[in-house]
């Protein structure tokens, strides 16, 4: 089975506001929208959107084994796993275990996320690339 498919439509118009759905446990904090999804495998597309003032430090860092892309598509949010506030236009090839996060945001921001879980990580995980 491949991912889901869609024709052209806008995540980001206030039209389709109610698609987007808050994440458990950050309800005041924020919400996903599922883009694409493979029921098969796991692997899925989705934007992550999180409200202005959302402070995630009570949940610490994120790790998982699986590998991941990021690309923001708005705003500002501040990673305190590298020290650094990602604005629109930063992306990021994440390896298998890397830590990123907690997260802070004070405008808002939305993330555009494509993760791979069924990829979980081995010994022999490629290095990554430097752009």
């Amino acid at each position: 089975m491949a991912k889901s498919t869609a024709t052209y439509w806008n995540a980001l118009s206030p039209e389709n506001r109610e698609r987007w759905t808050p994440i458990k446990g950050m309800e005041e904090m924020a919400e996903e929208l599922t883009l694409s999804i493979d029921q098969v495998t796991g692997e899925y597309t989705r934007l992550t959107r999180f409200l202005p003032g959302a402070d995630t430090t009570a949940f610490g860092g994120k790790t998982h084994p699986y590998p991941e892309e990021v690309f923001i598509v708005s705003g500002r949010l501040y990673d305190k796993a590298f020290n650094i506030y990602l604005e629109s236009g930063h992306y990021a090839s994440r390896p298998p275990g890397e830590l990123h996060g907690p997260f802070k945001t004070d405008i808002g921001c939305v993330v555009l996320e494509i993760s791979f879980p069924n990829r979980i990580a081995d010994n022999n995980v490629a290095q990554p690339i430097t752009p």
